[in-house]
């Protein structure tokens, strides 16, 4: 029943030997990303950036700052100097808290009463959120029992705390999650979509034949790449619509600008599936290459773990992923009503990956195929 057993395993063990590339995927892929994303992967949200507007500025009001910032949940970013730069900053997504400390903080608290320190939060990140609002009121729990310990006749809660969530005040998981879900599957599918397009070409031998033609590298990478920055787009506009309509995700910003700042994007994920394809030679190994670029934009884009969170390494290793600043656009747009001079630099990022992606695969096209 099992003759020719041992010819069969003695074949294919050295098939996979002779194929290192696959072999390199199988067995050297998967312990960095268990090292990488074992650092990575952090529950516990640390480093919020966070922007201080002290309109005290005497001794008791850096002491409460100093207890945000030594608390280790809140860095202090910026320090703005009106009410509009403070939610200017938050808006803008340069810091996810603001605390501002009244004019008269010292002065209530020596006289005995209750004095109210706002904390705005960005409710864009549900996760960030909550955190924020608990640390925040422990804090101030804390700095009142110190000042309770060391002051006679107090009879009330020296410090309340009174948050404000932005953009999402009821902290709904779902208008966190969707915007990013969105461009995680708007990346997937375009991606997917052009390498298999190009590397099924090649198992078919059919690319070979359009390289005699007298078609330029690049005019030959984007003529590949049109017909699915169309699809793209077309999916764009579904997901978009499937977010508004089926999960109830208003959309705070423009439509027009968030359109607008997909297609950056878009060329970017295409300049991806090209890539994929210049380094698989079968729709097997494009699946294989694909997953090192689909798992870390899941775990290291701030799609579901904050990157505030991540060590400085794997901070700076997911600057390197598309979705990083895609998202940034997306939650900017659709749930901070962020504007174009906030978010131009992410646009620009995109674009200038696209262009790298586009050119790199041009230079290798000719060399892998040969």
């Amino acid at each position: 029943m099992f003759r020719g057993l041992t010819s069969i395993v003695y074949k294919e063990t050295i098939h996979v030997f002779r194929d290192p590339k696959t072999l390199v995927l199988m067995l050297l892929v998967p312990s960095i990303q268990l090292t990488v994303f074992g650092y990575a992967i952090d529950l516990d949200i640390k480093h919020i950036a966070t922007a201080v507007y002290n309109l005290d500025g005497r001794q008791q009001s850096r002491d409460l700052v100093d207890a945000f910032a030594n608390a280790g949940t809140f860095t202090v970013k910026e320090t703005p100097q009106s009410d509009a730069a403070l939610l200017q900053s938050i808006v803008a997504g340069r810091v996810q808290v603001g605390v501002k400390i009244p004019p008269d903080y010292t002065d209530t608290l020596l006289a005995g009463r209750t004095v109210a320190v706002q904390v705005l939060v960005d409710g864009s990140n549900s996760n960030v959120a909550m955190q924020a609002l608990n640390v925040a009121n422990a804090i101030a729990l804390r700095r009142s029992l110190a000042i309770v310990g060391t002051t006679m006749g107090v009879s009330q809660v020296p410090i309340e705390v009174r948050p404000r969530v932005l953009f999402n005040p009821d902290i709904k998981t779902a208008n966190f999650m969707v915007p990013g879900l969105a461009g995680l599957v708007m990346q997937l599918v375009t991606m997917i979509l052009t390498a298999f397009a190009i590397v099924r070409e090649k198992e078919n031998g059919t690319l070979e034949q359009l390289m005699v033609t007298p078609v330029s590298r690049f005019g030959l990478m984007i003529g590949k790449l049109v017909p699915f920055f169309v699809i793209g787009a077309l999916e764009t506009i579904l997901v978009l619509c499937l977010m508004r309509f089926l999960f109830s995700v208003p959309i705070a910003g423009s439509l027009a600008l968030l359109v607008l700042f997909s297609a950056p994007f878009l060329f970017t994920a295409l300049g991806l599936g090209l890539l994929v394809s210049i380094f698989s030679t079968t729709q097997i190994q494009a699946v294989q290459v694909a997953f090192l670029i689909i798992l870390p934009s899941v775990l290291l884009s701030g799609f579901v773990f904050p990157q505030e969170t991540m060590p400085t390494p794997i901070y700076i290793l997911a600057q390197g992923i598309p979705l990083t600043y895609y998202i940034r656009i997306l939650r900017g747009i659709i749930i901070r009503g962020a504007g174009f001079h906030e978010l131009w630099p992410q646009a620009a990022i995109l674009f200038g990956m696209g262009i790298g992606l586009l050119s790199v695969s041009a230079m290798r096209f000719r060399k892998t195929l040969s």
